[in-house]
Protein backbone atom coordinates (compact mmCIF):
# COMPACT_ATOMS: atom_id res chain seq x y z
CA UNK A 1 0.00 0.00 0.00
CA UNK A 2 2.97 2.23 0.67
CA UNK A 3 4.31 1.64 -3.16
CA UNK A 4 -0.09 2.35 -4.07
CA UNK A 5 -0.29 5.56 -2.19
CA UNK A 6 3.02 6.93 -2.68
CA UNK A 7 2.29 6.84 -6.58
CA UNK A 8 -1.04 8.81 -5.75
CA UNK A 9 -1.77 10.38 -2.13
CA UNK A 10 -2.15 9.26 1.51
CA UNK A 11 -4.76 6.65 2.37
CA UNK A 12 -6.37 8.92 4.41
CA UNK A 13 -7.07 11.01 1.24
CA UNK A 14 -7.86 8.65 -0.92
CA UNK A 15 -10.79 7.38 1.30
CA UNK A 16 -11.84 10.89 2.18
CA UNK A 17 -11.98 12.00 -1.61
CA UNK A 18 -12.71 8.93 -3.41
CA UNK A 19 -14.59 6.78 -1.97
CA UNK A 20 -18.09 8.42 -0.53
CA UNK A 21 -18.90 7.24 3.03
CA UNK A 22 -22.93 6.82 2.72
CA UNK A 23 -24.93 6.41 5.83
CA UNK A 24 -27.61 4.44 3.66
CA UNK A 25 -27.25 0.88 2.59
CA UNK A 26 -26.84 0.88 -1.10
CA UNK A 27 -26.30 -2.66 -2.99
CA UNK A 28 -24.58 -2.67 -6.32
CA UNK A 29 -27.55 -4.48 -8.45
CA UNK A 30 -26.59 -7.16 -11.25
CA UNK A 31 -28.97 -5.41 -13.36
CA UNK A 32 -26.97 -3.34 -15.88
CA UNK A 33 -29.74 -1.03 -17.31
CA UNK A 34 -28.88 2.33 -17.19
CA UNK A 35 -25.90 1.44 -15.95
CA UNK A 36 -23.14 4.43 -16.71
CA UNK A 37 -20.81 1.62 -17.70
CA UNK A 38 -22.45 1.44 -20.84
CA UNK A 39 -21.97 4.76 -22.29
CA UNK A 40 -19.58 6.55 -20.12
CA UNK A 41 -21.22 8.78 -17.89
CA UNK A 42 -24.76 9.13 -16.86
CA UNK A 43 -26.72 8.17 -13.85
CA UNK A 44 -24.56 5.84 -10.67
CA UNK A 45 -25.21 1.98 -10.92
CA UNK A 46 -26.11 1.47 -7.58
CA UNK A 47 -29.54 2.69 -6.29
CA UNK A 48 -31.94 3.63 -3.38
CA UNK A 49 -35.15 1.94 -2.92
CA UNK A 50 -37.75 2.63 -0.05
CA UNK A 51 -38.59 -0.50 1.39
CA UNK A 52 -38.25 -4.33 0.30
CA UNK A 53 -40.52 -6.70 -1.26
CA UNK A 54 -43.61 -6.85 0.39
CA UNK A 55 -43.01 -4.95 3.66
CA UNK A 56 -43.01 -7.84 5.77
CA UNK A 57 -39.18 -8.34 6.34
CA UNK A 58 -37.97 -7.67 9.89
CA UNK A 59 -34.71 -5.97 11.06
CA UNK A 60 -33.26 -3.45 9.03
CA UNK A 61 -36.20 -4.04 6.18
CA UNK A 62 -38.29 -1.72 8.57
CA UNK A 63 -36.08 1.07 8.58
CA UNK A 64 -37.34 3.96 6.82
CA UNK A 65 -34.81 4.19 4.20
CA UNK A 66 -32.91 0.99 3.85
CA UNK A 67 -31.88 -0.20 0.45
CA UNK A 68 -32.59 -2.66 -0.73
CA UNK A 69 -33.70 -3.81 -3.96
CA UNK A 70 -35.26 -6.86 -5.21
CA UNK A 71 -32.90 -9.70 -7.05
CA UNK A 72 -33.56 -10.55 -10.39
CA UNK A 73 -31.86 -11.67 -13.46
CA UNK A 74 -30.56 -9.21 -16.28
CA UNK A 75 -33.09 -7.96 -17.80
CA UNK A 76 -32.34 -6.44 -21.31
CA UNK A 77 -33.42 -2.87 -21.77
CA UNK A 78 -36.28 -1.40 -23.94
CA UNK A 79 -35.40 0.29 -27.21
CA UNK A 80 -34.82 4.05 -26.56
CA UNK A 81 -33.82 3.28 -23.33
CA UNK A 82 -29.98 2.64 -23.13
CA UNK A 83 -29.67 3.95 -27.27
CA UNK A 84 -30.82 6.77 -28.89
CA UNK A 85 -33.55 6.29 -30.97
CA UNK A 86 -33.68 4.38 -34.32
CA UNK A 87 -36.21 4.86 -36.81
CA UNK A 88 -36.95 2.35 -39.02
CA UNK A 89 -39.74 1.49 -41.53
CA UNK A 90 -43.34 -0.47 -40.59
CA UNK A 91 -41.94 -3.11 -43.10
CA UNK A 92 -39.33 -3.92 -40.32
CA UNK A 93 -39.93 -6.32 -38.07
CA UNK A 94 -39.13 -6.81 -34.71
CA UNK A 95 -35.47 -8.45 -35.28
CA UNK A 96 -34.60 -5.33 -36.79
CA UNK A 97 -34.86 -4.04 -33.16
CA UNK A 98 -33.10 -6.41 -31.06
CA UNK A 99 -32.52 -10.48 -30.70
CA UNK A 100 -33.71 -12.81 -28.03
CA UNK A 101 -30.61 -14.26 -26.63
CA UNK A 102 -29.69 -16.22 -23.30
CA UNK A 103 -30.09 -14.02 -20.76
CA UNK A 104 -32.85 -12.11 -21.69
CA UNK A 105 -33.61 -9.61 -25.02
CA UNK A 106 -31.02 -7.54 -26.25
CA UNK A 107 -31.64 -4.46 -28.10
CA UNK A 108 -29.74 -3.02 -31.47
CA UNK A 109 -27.73 0.23 -32.15
CA UNK A 110 -26.33 1.59 -35.30
CA UNK A 111 -23.57 3.42 -32.62
CA UNK A 112 -20.55 1.72 -32.17
CA UNK A 113 -20.02 2.46 -28.15
CA UNK A 114 -17.54 0.77 -26.04
CA UNK A 115 -18.47 -0.19 -22.33
CA UNK A 116 -16.45 2.53 -20.02
CA UNK A 117 -13.70 1.13 -17.57
CA UNK A 118 -15.03 2.69 -14.69
CA UNK A 119 -17.78 5.47 -13.69
CA UNK A 120 -17.41 8.94 -12.47
CA UNK A 121 -17.95 8.41 -9.02
CA UNK A 122 -17.00 5.28 -7.04
CA UNK A 123 -19.84 3.16 -5.30
CA UNK A 124 -19.94 4.51 -1.93
CA UNK A 125 -19.25 2.88 0.98
CA UNK A 126 -21.77 1.82 4.25
CA UNK A 127 -20.98 3.67 7.18
CA UNK A 128 -23.40 4.32 10.36
CA UNK A 129 -20.21 5.20 12.98
CA UNK A 130 -17.76 7.90 12.62
CA UNK A 131 -14.19 7.52 13.56
CA UNK A 132 -15.62 9.02 17.25
CA UNK A 133 -18.41 6.38 17.50
CA UNK A 134 -20.83 8.82 17.00
CA UNK A 135 -23.66 7.43 14.51
CA UNK A 136 -24.05 9.69 11.37
CA UNK A 137 -27.19 11.75 11.45
CA UNK A 138 -29.81 9.88 8.82
CA UNK A 139 -27.91 6.10 9.25
CA UNK A 140 -30.05 3.53 8.72
CA UNK A 141 -29.08 0.05 10.91
CA UNK A 142 -30.40 -2.77 12.67
CA UNK A 143 -30.83 -1.64 16.96
CA UNK A 144 -28.27 -3.55 19.00
CA UNK A 145 -29.34 -4.39 22.26
CA UNK A 146 -27.05 -3.74 25.38
CA UNK A 147 -26.06 -7.87 25.83
CA UNK A 148 -25.57 -7.75 22.55
CA UNK A 149 -23.51 -4.82 22.22
CA UNK A 150 -21.67 -5.90 25.39
CA UNK A 151 -20.55 -8.93 24.23
CA UNK A 152 -19.29 -7.84 20.96
CA UNK A 153 -17.55 -5.52 22.59
CA UNK A 154 -15.78 -7.85 24.47
CA UNK A 155 -14.91 -10.05 22.20
CA UNK A 156 -12.98 -7.82 19.90
CA UNK A 157 -10.87 -6.90 23.41
CA UNK A 158 -10.37 -10.16 23.79
CA UNK A 159 -9.20 -11.40 20.20
CA UNK A 160 -7.10 -8.50 20.22
CA UNK A 161 -5.87 -9.42 23.22
CA UNK A 162 -5.25 -12.83 22.39
CA UNK A 163 -3.46 -12.25 19.48
CA UNK A 164 -0.98 -9.92 20.88
CA UNK A 165 0.15 -12.86 23.18
CA UNK A 166 0.22 -14.96 20.86
CA UNK A 167 2.47 -13.19 18.69
CA UNK A 168 4.63 -12.21 21.28
CA UNK A 169 4.76 -16.53 22.12
CA UNK A 170 6.19 -16.85 18.55
CA UNK A 171 8.66 -14.07 19.00
CA UNK A 172 9.64 -16.02 21.99
CA UNK A 173 10.36 -19.50 20.09
CA UNK A 174 7.29 -21.11 21.51
CA UNK A 175 5.27 -21.35 18.53
CA UNK A 176 6.78 -21.66 14.83
CA UNK A 177 4.33 -19.25 12.95
CA UNK A 178 1.04 -16.64 14.07
CA UNK A 179 -0.68 -13.71 12.47
CA UNK A 180 -3.31 -11.74 13.77
CA UNK A 181 -6.41 -10.07 12.41
CA UNK A 182 -5.29 -6.89 14.28
CA UNK A 183 -7.06 -3.94 12.65
CA UNK A 184 -10.01 -6.47 11.53
CA UNK A 185 -11.75 -7.06 14.85
CA UNK A 186 -14.97 -5.92 13.52
CA UNK A 187 -15.29 -7.75 10.55
CA UNK A 188 -14.56 -10.92 12.70
CA UNK A 189 -16.62 -10.63 15.56
CA UNK A 190 -19.65 -8.23 13.79
CA UNK A 191 -20.24 -10.73 10.97
CA UNK A 192 -20.44 -13.73 13.98
CA UNK A 193 -23.06 -11.88 15.88
CA UNK A 194 -24.90 -11.33 12.83
CA UNK A 195 -24.72 -14.83 11.38
CA UNK A 196 -26.82 -17.96 13.11
CA UNK A 197 -24.60 -20.99 14.53
CA UNK A 198 -26.01 -23.03 11.70
CA UNK A 199 -24.26 -20.95 8.78
CA UNK A 200 -21.42 -22.65 7.77
CA UNK A 201 -18.25 -20.55 7.39
CA UNK A 202 -15.22 -20.61 4.71
CA UNK A 203 -12.57 -18.86 6.01
CA UNK A 204 -9.16 -17.30 4.52
CA UNK A 205 -6.87 -17.16 7.75
CA UNK A 206 -7.47 -13.79 9.44
CA UNK A 207 -10.93 -14.68 11.23
CA UNK A 208 -10.25 -16.61 14.07
CA UNK A 209 -12.97 -14.27 16.19
CA UNK A 210 -15.85 -15.90 14.15
CA UNK A 211 -15.01 -18.97 15.92
CA UNK A 212 -14.22 -17.12 19.31
CA UNK A 213 -17.64 -15.89 19.35
CA UNK A 214 -19.11 -19.43 18.47
CA UNK A 215 -17.70 -20.53 21.51
CA UNK A 216 -14.40 -22.27 20.71
CA UNK A 217 -11.95 -21.41 23.96
CA UNK A 218 -8.68 -19.99 24.27
CA UNK A 219 -7.50 -23.36 25.33
CA UNK A 220 -8.76 -25.05 21.86
CA UNK A 221 -6.63 -21.91 20.20
CA UNK A 222 -3.81 -22.20 21.97
CA UNK A 223 -3.75 -26.60 21.69
CA UNK A 224 -4.30 -25.67 18.28
CA UNK A 225 -1.26 -22.96 17.59
CA UNK A 226 1.26 -25.60 19.81
CA UNK A 227 0.46 -28.62 17.66
CA UNK A 228 -0.91 -30.57 20.99
CA UNK A 229 -2.75 -34.19 21.62
CA UNK A 230 -5.17 -32.28 22.15
CA UNK A 231 -5.60 -30.07 19.13
CA UNK A 232 -8.83 -30.84 16.59
CA UNK A 233 -5.61 -31.02 13.99
CA UNK A 234 -3.66 -33.35 16.48
CA UNK A 235 -0.81 -31.28 15.42
CA UNK A 236 -1.08 -31.67 11.60
CA UNK A 237 -1.44 -27.97 10.31
CA UNK A 238 -0.04 -24.97 11.23
CA UNK A 239 -0.67 -22.94 13.44
CA UNK A 240 -3.54 -20.23 12.95
CA UNK A 241 -5.56 -23.34 10.64
CA UNK A 242 -7.83 -23.65 12.98
CA UNK A 243 -11.38 -25.92 11.88
CA UNK A 244 -14.57 -27.06 14.43
CA UNK A 245 -16.81 -29.64 12.68
CA UNK A 246 -19.02 -28.58 15.82
CA UNK A 247 -18.91 -24.77 14.91
CA UNK A 248 -19.89 -25.38 11.62
CA UNK A 249 -16.23 -23.71 10.61
CA UNK A 250 -13.72 -25.61 7.87
CA UNK A 251 -10.69 -25.95 8.78
CA UNK A 252 -8.69 -22.98 7.13
CA UNK A 253 -6.06 -24.41 4.14
CA UNK A 254 -3.14 -22.17 3.20
CA UNK A 255 -3.52 -22.21 -0.60
CA UNK A 256 -5.53 -19.01 -1.18
CA UNK A 257 -9.12 -18.71 -2.35
CA UNK A 258 -9.45 -22.70 -2.78
CA UNK A 259 -12.34 -22.48 -0.23
CA UNK A 260 -14.43 -19.95 -2.81
CA UNK A 261 -15.82 -22.34 -5.32
CA UNK A 262 -15.71 -25.13 -2.22
CA UNK A 263 -18.32 -22.70 -0.61
CA UNK A 264 -20.52 -22.32 -3.49
CA UNK A 265 -20.77 -26.12 -3.79
CA UNK A 266 -21.34 -26.28 0.07
CA UNK A 267 -24.29 -23.60 -0.70
CA UNK A 268 -26.11 -25.26 -3.39
CA UNK A 269 -25.71 -28.46 -1.17
CA UNK A 270 -27.83 -26.17 1.42
CA UNK A 271 -30.08 -25.48 -1.32
CA UNK A 272 -30.91 -29.30 -2.61
CA UNK A 273 -31.73 -29.88 1.15
CA UNK A 274 -33.89 -27.08 1.65
CA UNK A 275 -32.23 -25.73 4.91
CA UNK A 276 -32.30 -22.59 6.66
CA UNK A 277 -29.21 -21.73 6.47
CA UNK A 278 -26.59 -19.97 3.92
CA UNK A 279 -22.83 -21.03 3.69
CA UNK A 280 -20.12 -17.67 4.48
CA UNK A 281 -16.60 -17.63 2.30
CA UNK A 282 -13.66 -15.04 3.11
CA UNK A 283 -11.13 -14.25 1.40
CA UNK A 284 -8.84 -10.88 1.12
CA UNK A 285 -8.17 -8.57 -1.50
CA UNK A 286 -4.90 -10.69 -3.20
CA UNK A 287 -7.30 -13.83 -3.20
CA UNK A 288 -9.76 -12.01 -6.39
CA UNK A 289 -6.65 -12.41 -8.70
CA UNK A 290 -7.07 -16.17 -7.92
CA UNK A 291 -9.12 -18.04 -10.59
CA UNK A 292 -10.74 -19.48 -8.03
CA UNK A 293 -12.39 -16.31 -6.89
CA UNK A 294 -14.02 -16.52 -10.62
CA UNK A 295 -15.02 -19.95 -10.76
CA UNK A 296 -16.74 -19.22 -7.58
CA UNK A 297 -18.85 -16.28 -7.90
CA UNK A 298 -19.45 -17.61 -11.50
CA UNK A 299 -20.12 -21.52 -9.90
CA UNK A 300 -22.62 -19.77 -7.48
CA UNK A 301 -24.41 -16.95 -9.81
CA UNK A 302 -25.35 -19.58 -12.11
CA UNK A 303 -26.57 -22.26 -10.08
CA UNK A 304 -28.13 -19.47 -7.22
CA UNK A 305 -26.05 -20.91 -4.47
CA UNK A 306 -27.11 -19.37 -1.19
CA UNK A 307 -23.52 -17.82 -0.66
CA UNK A 308 -22.06 -15.16 0.71
CA UNK A 309 -18.67 -14.18 -0.54
CA UNK A 310 -16.65 -12.02 1.97
CA UNK A 311 -13.65 -9.96 1.06
CA UNK A 312 -11.71 -8.16 3.42
CA UNK A 313 -9.83 -5.61 1.35
CA UNK A 314 -7.37 -4.46 3.16
CA UNK A 315 -5.15 -2.79 0.79
CA UNK A 316 -2.72 -5.49 0.88
CA UNK A 317 -2.05 -9.10 -0.56
CA UNK A 318 1.30 -9.45 2.05
CA UNK A 319 3.40 -6.58 0.11
CA UNK A 320 1.46 -6.65 -3.00
CA UNK A 321 -0.78 -3.30 -2.66
CA UNK A 322 -3.96 -3.33 -4.38
CA UNK A 323 -2.66 -1.42 -7.30
CA UNK A 324 -0.87 -4.23 -8.68
CA UNK A 325 -4.30 -6.56 -7.79
CA UNK A 326 -6.84 -4.80 -10.80
CA UNK A 327 -7.47 -1.59 -11.63
CA UNK A 328 -10.96 -2.12 -11.00
CA UNK A 329 -12.90 0.14 -8.35
CA UNK A 330 -12.06 -2.53 -6.00
CA UNK A 331 -14.14 -5.85 -5.31
CA UNK A 332 -17.62 -4.68 -5.11
CA UNK A 333 -17.70 -3.77 -8.52
CA UNK A 334 -17.09 -7.39 -9.54
CA UNK A 335 -20.13 -8.73 -8.34
CA UNK A 336 -22.20 -7.00 -11.03
CA UNK A 337 -19.92 -9.16 -13.95
CA UNK A 338 -21.16 -12.35 -12.48
CA UNK A 339 -24.71 -11.00 -11.94
CA UNK A 340 -24.37 -11.04 -8.00
CA UNK A 341 -25.75 -8.08 -5.70
CA UNK A 342 -23.15 -6.61 -3.84
CA UNK A 343 -22.34 -3.81 -1.04
CA UNK A 344 -19.44 -1.86 0.02
CA UNK A 345 -19.04 -1.31 3.79
CA UNK A 346 -17.04 -0.09 6.23
CA UNK A 347 -14.89 -2.81 7.86
CA UNK A 348 -13.95 -0.95 11.03
CA UNK A 349 -17.28 0.50 11.52
CA UNK A 350 -19.30 -2.63 13.92
CA UNK A 351 -22.58 -1.71 13.54
CA UNK A 352 -22.42 -0.80 9.81
CA UNK A 353 -20.74 -4.76 9.40
CA UNK A 354 -23.48 -6.17 11.82
CA UNK A 355 -26.30 -4.30 9.99
CA UNK A 356 -24.87 -5.07 6.23
CA UNK A 357 -24.11 -8.70 7.18
CA UNK A 358 -27.55 -9.34 8.49
CA UNK A 359 -29.18 -7.87 5.67
CA UNK A 360 -27.15 -9.75 3.29
CA UNK A 361 -28.00 -12.83 4.98
CA UNK A 362 -31.78 -12.49 4.82
CA UNK A 363 -31.73 -12.04 1.47
CA UNK A 364 -29.14 -14.75 0.60
CA UNK A 365 -32.01 -17.07 2.87
CA UNK A 366 -35.18 -15.75 1.43
CA UNK A 367 -34.07 -15.61 -2.53
CA UNK A 368 -31.45 -18.24 -2.11
CA UNK A 369 -29.11 -16.04 -4.39
CA UNK A 370 -25.52 -15.44 -3.77
CA UNK A 371 -24.13 -12.29 -2.23
CA UNK A 372 -20.32 -9.95 -2.26
CA UNK A 373 -19.53 -7.97 0.63
CA UNK A 374 -16.72 -5.73 0.14
CA UNK A 375 -14.98 -4.79 3.63
CA UNK A 376 -12.97 -1.68 3.52
CA UNK A 377 -10.08 -2.08 6.49
CA UNK A 378 -6.50 -1.83 7.28
CA UNK A 379 -4.34 -4.59 7.92
CA UNK A 380 -2.49 -2.56 11.16
CA UNK A 381 -0.29 -5.82 11.90
CA UNK A 382 2.21 -7.66 9.70
CA UNK A 383 1.16 -9.94 7.28
CA UNK A 384 2.65 -12.40 9.74
CA UNK A 385 5.03 -13.33 11.59
CA UNK A 386 7.40 -14.08 8.77
CA UNK A 387 7.11 -10.59 7.38
CA UNK A 388 8.06 -6.90 7.99
CA UNK A 389 5.41 -4.98 7.01
CA UNK A 390 7.55 -1.41 7.18
CA UNK A 391 9.50 -2.42 4.30
CA UNK A 392 6.91 -1.74 2.32
CA UNK A 393 5.08 0.80 3.81
CA UNK A 394 5.40 3.74 6.22
CA UNK A 395 5.22 3.52 10.03
CA UNK A 396 3.22 6.66 9.93
CA UNK A 397 0.24 5.25 7.56
CA UNK A 398 0.15 2.23 10.28
CA UNK A 399 0.00 4.39 13.10
CA UNK A 400 -2.47 6.85 11.50
CA UNK A 401 -5.20 3.43 11.12
CA UNK A 402 -4.02 2.01 14.72
CA UNK A 403 -4.72 5.14 16.66
CA UNK A 404 -7.51 7.09 14.55
CA UNK A 405 -9.26 4.38 12.68
CA UNK A 406 -9.46 1.61 15.38
CA UNK A 407 -12.42 -0.39 15.32
CA UNK A 408 -12.06 -1.11 18.57
CA UNK A 409 -12.45 2.39 19.76
CA UNK A 410 -14.60 3.55 17.59
CA UNK A 411 -17.17 0.71 18.90
CA UNK A 412 -16.09 1.32 22.72
CA UNK A 413 -17.17 5.29 22.76
CA UNK A 414 -20.43 4.20 21.06
CA UNK A 415 -21.41 1.29 23.55
CA UNK A 416 -19.88 3.91 26.71
CA UNK A 417 -22.13 6.59 24.92
CA UNK A 418 -25.51 3.99 25.65
CA UNK A 419 -24.33 3.99 29.33
CA UNK A 420 -23.70 0.31 29.01
CA UNK A 421 -19.55 0.40 29.68
CA UNK A 422 -17.38 1.58 32.09
CA UNK A 423 -13.50 2.45 32.91
CA UNK A 424 -14.02 -0.11 35.54
CA UNK A 425 -14.99 -3.16 33.45
CA UNK A 426 -12.36 -2.16 31.18
CA UNK A 427 -9.74 -2.58 33.35
CA UNK A 428 -11.38 -5.75 34.80
CA UNK A 429 -11.83 -7.11 31.12
CA UNK A 430 -8.58 -6.46 30.21
CA UNK A 431 -6.98 -7.87 32.97
CA UNK A 432 -8.62 -11.06 32.96
CA UNK A 433 -8.60 -11.83 29.50
CA UNK A 434 -4.97 -11.46 29.81
CA UNK A 435 -4.53 -13.98 32.49
CA UNK A 436 -6.85 -16.44 30.59
CA UNK A 437 -4.74 -16.30 27.44
CA UNK A 438 -1.70 -16.48 29.25
CA UNK A 439 -2.93 -19.27 31.11
CA UNK A 440 -4.10 -21.22 28.25
CA UNK A 441 -0.63 -20.70 26.31
CA UNK A 442 1.23 -22.16 29.86
CA UNK A 443 -0.80 -25.22 29.58
CA UNK A 444 -1.30 -25.77 25.98
CA UNK A 445 2.82 -25.61 26.28
CA UNK A 446 2.87 -28.60 28.71
CA UNK A 447 0.74 -31.06 27.48
CA UNK A 448 1.88 -33.64 25.54
CA UNK A 449 2.05 -34.08 21.76
CA UNK A 450 0.47 -36.33 19.35
CA UNK A 451 2.01 -39.50 19.01
CA UNK A 452 3.56 -40.32 15.64
CA UNK A 453 0.56 -43.36 14.59
CA UNK A 454 -1.70 -39.96 14.37
CA UNK A 455 0.55 -38.92 10.82
CA UNK A 456 -1.10 -41.66 9.24
CA UNK A 457 -4.37 -41.98 10.87
CA UNK A 458 -8.21 -39.97 10.06
CA UNK A 459 -7.91 -40.23 6.26
CA UNK A 460 -8.75 -43.63 5.50
CA UNK A 461 -10.97 -46.03 7.51
CA UNK A 462 -8.06 -49.26 7.00
CA UNK A 463 -4.69 -47.43 6.27
CA UNK A 464 -3.47 -49.06 2.47
CA UNK A 465 -0.63 -50.74 2.21
CA UNK A 466 1.55 -48.03 0.96
CA UNK A 467 0.89 -46.03 4.12
CA UNK A 468 1.64 -49.23 6.64
CA UNK A 469 4.62 -49.38 4.84
CA UNK A 470 5.95 -45.61 5.46
CA UNK A 471 4.73 -45.66 8.86
CA UNK A 472 7.18 -49.15 9.40
CA UNK A 473 9.95 -47.18 8.00
CA UNK A 474 9.54 -44.01 9.81
CA UNK A 475 9.62 -46.06 12.97
CA UNK A 476 12.79 -47.91 12.02
CA UNK A 477 14.95 -44.21 10.76
CA UNK A 478 13.67 -42.98 14.45
CA UNK A 479 15.06 -45.66 15.95
CA UNK A 480 18.34 -45.52 13.85
CA UNK A 481 18.81 -42.02 14.18
CA UNK A 482 16.63 -40.82 17.29
CA UNK A 483 19.05 -38.17 18.14
CA UNK A 484 17.66 -36.47 14.73
CA UNK A 485 13.88 -36.44 15.98
CA UNK A 486 12.03 -34.27 18.81
CA UNK A 487 11.81 -36.28 21.83
CA UNK A 488 8.74 -34.96 23.07
CA UNK A 489 6.83 -36.99 20.06
CA UNK A 490 5.57 -40.05 21.19
CA UNK A 491 6.66 -43.16 19.09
Amino acid sequence: MANWFGRSRTITHFLKTKIISSSEMFFLLPNHRNHPLFYGGGNSSYRSLAGYGSGKTSGIFRQKSAVIPAFRRSESARAGELVEAVTYSDDDDDENQGLEFPGGRVTFTPQMKFIAESTDNRVPCYRVLDNNGCPIPGSTFDQVDKETAVKMYRKMVTLQIMDTIFYEAQRQGRLSFYLTSTGEEAINIATAAALTPDDILFTQYREPGILLWRGFTLEEFANQCFGTKDGHGKGRQMPIHYGSKEHNFFTVSSPIATQLPQAAGAAYSLKMDNKEACVVAFTGDGGTSEGDFHAGLNFAAVMEAPVMFICRNNGWAISTPISDQFRSDGVVVKGQAYGIRSIRVDGNDTLAVYSAVRAAREMVITEQKPMLVEFLTYRVGHHSTSDDSTKYRSSNEIEQWKTGRSPIFRFRKWVERNGWWSDEEETELRRDARKQVLNAIQVADKTEKPSLEDLFTDVYDSPPSNLVEQEKSLRETIKRHHQDFPSDVPI
